[in-house]
């Protein structure tokens, strides 16, 4: 059987979460009890917590625990959203019974994978007066977004929520290798993988962060920090990253998706 080792990334301290069987990683300011890995301490970035979310503790974990020498699979999920088995699908999951259905173990079917990301989400359906109201500029431009559904796209709906414009300078500044691809891919798709939830072996967990990271700081050279105002903007570069991953474990590792829930807490 293989065994997760399996990080559950928090901004607050919950005592639900001390009932699972999950390494606990802290990010925020709020206080957190002793059993939890902190991302404010060695090599660090917690004083972008503000605007790279979860992502902090990915770095934390990076520069500070990853074992390239080890073959164990590893993962990532959050506070209210976790991984179930592949039979807990669709069946009432609440806080009392979670540690029934959590994924703690690699199921045999997934053995020959290298790597596991969330079952996606659909971007299509949006109401027409919020479509209008945030992705009027995409509009002038393609009336037709407002009744195809099929163009209701990343890049449409990243526009909408994040910011216009800024996927598109995000982009233009991603490595040589994926740049061309990944900018067909989020104009072409009207769904993504979510959460920068992920699991996998040590050494595509570097590859991954060794790609990210470098990338979020050139686009920290065109964002910055002081003009990301509101939460769908403070976060941006969690919001990019959980863009690229989507994109990024589909084109480089052998991968599967995988049912999550998200929790009422």
């Amino acid at each position: 059987m293989n065994k997760i080792d399996m990080y559950c990334v928090t901004d607050k301290d919950l005592p639900f979460l001390h009932k699972l069987p999950y390494n606990l990683a802290s990010v925020g300011k709020s206080n957190f009890s002793e059993n939890y890995l902190r991302s404010d301490v060695k090599n660090n970035i917690f004083f972008k917590e503000q605007y790279y979310s979860e992502l902090t503790f990915h770095y934390w974990f990076w520069k500070n625990l990853l074992n390239l020498s080890e073959k164990k699979w590893i993962g990532f999920c959050q506070k209210r959203r976790f991984w179930i088995k592949i039979n807990s699908e669709g069946k009432n999951i609440n806080l009392e019974n979670i540690n029934e259905h959590l994924l703690e173990n690699i199921p045999k079917s997934f053995e020959k994978y290298d790597s596991i990301i969330c079952k996606p989400i659909s971007l299509s359906g949006v109401k027409k007066t919020k479509m209008i109201k945030r992705g009027w500029k995409n509009l002038l431009l393609n009336p037709s977004i407002l009744i195809n559904e099929k163009k209701q796209t990343i890049q449409f709906h990243f526009d909408m929520h994040h910011g216009y414009g800024n996927l598109k300078k995000a982009l233009d500044l991603v490595d040589d290798r994926d740049r061309e691809d990944f900018k067909i891919y989020v104009k072409q798709k009207n769904f993504f993988n979510p959460h920068i939830m992920f699991i996998s072996k040590p050494e595509i967990i570097d590859k991954w962060f060794s790609t990210l990271f470098p990338w979020l700081l050139r686009c920290e050279d065109v964002f910055g920090f002081d003009n990301l105002q509101g939460y769908d903007q403070s976060r941006l570069y969690a919001y990019l990253a959980e863009r690229y991953l989507s994109f990024w474990f589909k084109k480089h590792t052998n991968f599967i998706e995988s049912p999550w829930v998200a929790l009422e807490i």
